[in-house]
């Protein structure tokens, strides 16, 4: 893992989706959340955007505010578990930069319910909708649905930032340097996944990339990795970020994304995708990292309209 705390002028926002939370799933599974909370504490993020806070809640949400402290002392936000799904999302702030202006979760219509507080950096008037996203594992409708649902984070001229696994895939293929998985292939090892991972378009089974449509089709919003890897050129921001597990779903792909309003997207410095040990101990997913100028960013807030 090569990204390290600087004591320089930036702002980091992680995003992470940890199977499960790290729990041990069956007898004789390691518990992951130490090496997770450990690595984390190392990367101390200003932003921590997560998904599968699995069981987060029980005892008065003890392993919430226990892994927000042992990152750093950071203020917690989760939005409840559904009978549908026990991994609700979260997000976690820094006091040290930022002020709580309110508090929501996105129920209506979601998977997933989405973890929607709303920050302002200090000092700026201006405020920040912040949001973990968990896009649908199993409908590529509910999925669409969702990503149209989530552009309101961005009505009126907000400023908005949010990250999740959006279960599908970016739209913009000739600027991608990861290969979709060889459908033929995923059809005959997990007929399962090639259903809820394509639609029909043209008469034919395509890689679902409506969500990512959706999202930066009409400039609502920028994909961080997409901007890292165009105008900051980094290509190293667009590389794959899951299954670091499994192997018969096809390759590795970039469906843990990160966006923005595009007033903050020049404030971008870089986007880092870490699956390295331990991440991959930790997780099937990969931790993406996004590291904004903070005086570039508290600028932007200042001379934007509220």
């Amino acid at each position: 893992m090569n990204s390290a705390v600087t004591t320089t002028d930036e702002l980091r926002v992680a995003c992470w989706n940890i199977e499960h939370n790290g729990r041990p799933n069956k007898p004789g599974d390691p518990d992951r959340r130490p090496t997770a909370r450990k690595l984390l504490s190392e990367l101390r993020p200003h932003i921590l955007l997560r998904q599968e806070l699995t069981g987060a809640d029980a005892d008065g949400s003890r392993a919430l505010y226990e892994e927000a402290t042992q990152i750093g002392g950071l203020i917690p936000f989760m939005a409840p578990a559904t009978p549908e799904s026990p991994n609700a999302t979260g997000v976690m702030v820094d006091p040290e930069h930022f002020e709580v202006a309110s508090s929501h979760d996105q129920i209506t219509g979601m998977w997933h319910p989405a973890c929607n507080p709303v920050v302002r950096l200090k000092g700026c008037r201006k405020p920040i909708c912040l949001a973990s996203v968990h896009l649908s594992p199993w409908d590529p409708t509910q999925r669409a649905s969702e990503a149209r649902r989530l552009t309101f984070l961005a009505n009126g001229g907000r400023t908005a930032l949010f990250g999740g696994d959006m279960n599908s895939y970016p739209h913009r293929v000739e600027t991608e340097s990861v290969e979709l998985p060889d459908w033929d292939a995923v059809k005959n090892t997990d007929p399962g996944h090639y259903e809820r991972r394509t639609i029909e378009r043209g008469g034919r089974r395509v890689p679902d990339t409506v969500p990512d449509e959706v999202f930066t089709g009409s400039g609502i919003f920028t994909e961080l990795a997409h901007h890292a890897a165009t105008v900051l050129k980094q290509p190293d921001a667009m590389q794959a970020t899951a299954s670091l597990w499994r192997t018969d779903q096809g390759h590795r792909s970039r469906i843990d994304r990160l966006y923005c309003t595009p007033d903050l997207a020049p404030a971008l410095l870089r986007v880092e995708v870490l699956d390295e040990d331990p991440v991959a101990e930790a997780s099937d997913h990969a931790l993406l990292l996004a590291t904004f100028s903070l005086q570039s960013m508290r600028r932007i807030l200042l001379h934007s309209p509220t």
